[in-house]
């Protein structure tokens, strides 16, 4: 988790934030059921890094409520 997440920058349907294996931060959108099918996918958009320096395994923040 990271604390530093300024969600004001958010796109309005972000729920989580998180960095990847590369160093790359994105949001993540609530996910969606596509028509017609039996499974859902989930969007993401790159995002700031907000400072981030640690694991990428660790930087899953969810939206606070």
């Amino acid at each position: 988790m990271h604390i530093a997440v300024d969600w004001k920058d958010a796109p309005k349907n972000a729920v989580w934030w998180a960095v990847d294996a590369i160093g790359t931060a994105h949001w993540f959108m609530s996910p969606t059921v596509a028509a017609f099918t039996d499974f859902w996918f989930v969007d993401h958009v790159n995002a700031p890094l907000f400072g981030y320096e640690g694991d990428w395994r660790e930087s899953l923040t969810k939206r606070p409520d």
